[in-house]
């Protein structure tokens, strides 16, 4: 990673009820004989501080939190809030936060472009991932997006002082936000959401998956 970006912080979200994939675990599912949440933290190496919102995931490399939003299942919004108070409570203070879900299994390229993008863009803004598909329509990913941290937890006190945080959308919490897009392959916000995903991306749920042969980049 570039030295001039300025510090960031990482939330990476792996605690949603996963039902399209009959409640099996997403963060457990392999790629290319690694962990999509092992994936997912490698993506966000170099973050002053991290912070994993999901199920108690096991033993994790030094530094790496991990919490759980409450009530459970409480969606990501509620996630987020979380992620950002035990990043407060543990002294963390980085200008931006980077939020992802853990279900993208080449996610770090799209990280690299959204930190390019920071290095060289309005240092205090806030920049999302998004595609286009093959009739030129974007598809914007909330859920890989480098956020001012400042605005970040602003809007989520916000949004749990008015009783609207629990179950509430991550469209919601980003509203109040100046969010500037950062096109990227669709490849690298490709997430699994259901068998059929996970068969398109070689991906498969307790063993070793095969290579991708689509030519997608490399991670």
């Amino acid at each position: 990673m570039q030295n001039d970006v300025p510090a960031f912080d990482a939330i990476i979200l792996a605690g949603g009820r996963s039902s399209r994939l009959g409640g099996v675990p997403k963060q457990g599912l392999l790629f290319r004989g690694t962990t999509l949440l092992n994936r997912s933290i490698a993506a966000v190496e170099g973050a002053r501080a991290t912070v994993i919102v999901g199920p108690d995931p096991g033993p994790l490399p030094p530094g790496v939190l991990t919490c759980r939003e409450e009530p459970e299942f409480a969606g990501p919004a509620a996630a987020i809030a979380t992620g950002l108070d035990v990043l407060g409570r543990a002294g963390a203070g980085a200008p931006h936060t980077l939020v992802l879900a853990c279900d993208m299994p080449l996610v770090s390229g799209a990280v690299r472009a959204l930190l390019d993008e920071l290095s060289t863009g309005k240092r205090s803004g806030s920049y999302m991932a998004c595609t286009e598909d093959e009739h030129g329509a974007g598809r914007m990913q909330p859920l890989a997006g480098l956020y001012s941290t400042g605005m970040l937890k602003k809007s989520a006190l916000e949004m749990a002082t008015n009783g609207r945080l629990v179950n509430g959308s991550v469209r919601s919490l980003l509203a109040s936000l100046d969010v500037q897009l950062v096109a990227v392959p669709a490849a690298y916000t490709a997430d699994v959401d259901t068998w059929d995903d996970a068969a398109a991306l070689g991906i498969a749920a307790g063993s070793p998956d095969v290579e991708d042969g689509a030519g997608r980049g490399r991670s």
